[in-house]
């Protein structure tokens, strides 16, 4: 089923508050990549990035290597950002969409949350392993591996003191990536929209559709223009579109 961005319905004629997105990042990167959409109107989104370990304020914390262990020590957090709402919408990109089915299944399970919806980006289903790995490669072919993944090769990866501070986090993130299997055996009870870049060469059409065997609602799925980084280019359409499918109210296109 797919979806688009126009639904800007208003729930029993009254205006409805921004909804939290619990946002959860992609390999290598911090949640200061989500405190960008903060400034951004016209979605009907409280934005909550989620900070993992070993980036930005937490550069001194080791790094997790296991998902179920990073959502452990994510979910209490999440849960005290929240700050007592108890619906939500989790949004999570390549590495970040299976922190977030975890997530999405923890705090529904442990928490009474409700999930209005799980938003997977550029991601196959959980149950099937990455076509291209990195983990255990050389440092320039674990480089060159990453290169191919987000589709360059940022110039500061060839300065050695960052390459140094960068490079335990990518691989630690790379191996939770691609060590990564679902930890519950049966479909969340949410809807799932799947997004990704009509470009993408990473991930395919019919690789987004597995995400159809782990949910009870029927798939959601959508594509914007570019390829697989294309959240960083096309944050505004990406956000209304989530708005429009939880029934946020939904502004005017910039």
């Amino acid at each position: 089923m797919r979806v688009g961005t126009e639904n800007t319905r208003m729930r029993n004629g009254a205006e409805m508050k921004p909804l939290p997105l619990v946002c959860l990042p992609f390999a290598g990167v911090g949640a200061s990549i989500f405190r960008t959409w903060w400034g951004r109107e016209g979605h009907g989104l409280s934005i909550v990035p989620v900070q993992l370990p070993g980036r930005e304020e937490l550069i001194d914390d080791e790094p997790h290597r296991d998902i179920g262990a990073a959502i452990d020590e994510l979910a209490p957090r999440v849960l005290a950002a929240l700050r007592g709402r108890t619906e939500i919408a989790v949004f999570g990109h390549s590495m970040g969409a299976f922190l977030g089915y975890e997530l999405a299944h923890r705090l529904i399970d442990t928490a009474d949350i409700r999930v209005a919806v799980l938003v997977v980006s550029g991601s196959h289903g959980p149950h099937q392993s990455r076509r291209r790995q990195v983990t255990g490669l050389s440092d320039e072919q674990f480089l060159d591996g990453i290169a191919e993944f987000v589709g360059y090769r940022p110039a500061a990866l060839d300065d050695p003191e960052f390459r140094e501070l960068l490079l335990p986090v990518l691989r630690a993130d790379a191996e939770m990536h691609e060590r990564y299997r679902p930890s519950v055996d049966r479909p969340l009870p949410a809807p799932i929209l799947t997004v990704r870049g009509s470009a993408d060469d990473m991930v395919s059409a019919r690789e987004v559709g597995q995400w159809q065997a782990v949910t009870t609602a029927p798939l959601l799925t959508a594509e914007l223009p570019g390829g697989h980084m294309y959240p960083t280019e096309h944050a505004d359409a990406l956000l209304r579109l989530i708005a429009g499918t939880v029934g946020q109210p939904v502004g005017p296109s910039r």
